[in-house]
């Protein structure tokens, strides 16, 4: 590291524990530039450069999980939260929560209570599958090789709702895609829940069609994040909802296959039965 990489590295340094000493005052860029003696353009730019994300995006990271404690910790109301964490009102705090976490404040601190989820185990051509849904779509789909360890794997997604034991016409339009065209997903309703990344490269995902496969930087360059494959592969592995948002197309740019939540030998089968419904397969490698 030169003296200038070491003099804009200690400048980062101190803008970040400015940020997080400082973040229920909410300050603005203009301010954190000049605590570091820098213009807030090149400040910003040397931020984002160092950091990966820019000031005001970490500064919403340090609000939310310091948010997140107080839902969690404590009895607080949503309005003694936002005032907590610096924030001008609930509205502030509703969407930063809705952007970064994928749900509201009242859907974490709840974590799931009031929400009726119905689900079934059904077959497929790769073993039992677990599909959840609410009234918003699925929420959940996951093979089931042991339907009790399934079971408790969708209650820890939702720990407070409550489950009911049933099929119903959302899940059956879902299962319906092991004998339909996949030009037809857009049918299909999912509630999501997730970071804005994360959903983001799950969206990316239900854009690879059907027998070809992309690797993780194809996914990272999809979104506009050429340096951020690693973040993209632990998205992929948070993916809720198998097989409908296809994370097994996916594989390491040397062609191997790579991991795969339930299992590398249930991906291989997957890509080679997805293979053989196409004329033709593409790796886009």
């Amino acid at each position: 590291m030169n003296e200038q990489e070491f003099i804009n590295y200690t400048r980062i340094a101190e803008a970040i524990g400015y940020i997080q000493q400082n973040y229920i005052e909410q300050p603005s860029l203009d301010e954190i530039a000049r605590k570091v003696h820098l213009s807030p353009f090149h400040f910003q730019r040397l931020f984002t450069d160092w950091a990966g994300v820019s000031p005001k995006k970490f500064l919403q990271f340090i609000s939310i999980q310091h948010a997140k404690k107080i839902l969690t910790n404590s009895q607080s109301t949503l309005f003694e939260t936002a005032d907590k964490t610096g924030l001008s009102g609930t509205g502030r705090l509703h969407d930063l929560f809705v952007k970064i976490e994928g749900m509201t404040p009242g859907e974490y601190k709840n974590k799931g209570e009031n929400l009726s989820i119905n689900y079934s185990f059904s077959g497929s051509e790769f073993g039992d599958i677990l599909v959840a849904s609410t009234h918003k779509g699925i929420c959940y789909m996951g093979f089931s090789d042991d339907k009790e360890i399934a079971f408790s794997e969708l209650q820890i997604r939702f720990p407070k709702a409550s489950f009911i034991q049933q099929t119903d016409e959302i899940q059956q339009n879902a299962l319906q895609i092991y004998t339909q065209d996949w030009s037809k997903i857009d049918k299909i309703k999912l509630h999501l829940k997730g970071t804005d990344f994360q959903l983001k490269v799950w969206e990316a995902l239900l854009k690879i069609p059907i027998g070809n496969l992309a690797t993780y930087g194809n996914i990272a360059n999809a979104i506009q994040k050429p340096n951020a494959s690693r973040a993209v592969g632990t998205a992929i592995g948070n993916n809720p909802i198998a097989f409908l948002i296809p994370c097994h197309r996916v594989i390491q740019s040397t062609g191997v296959f790579g991991g795969y939540m339930w299992g590398t030998t249930r991906k291989t089968a997957i890509i080679g039965w997805e293979a053989s419904k196409t004329d033709t397969s593409n790796v886009n490698v």
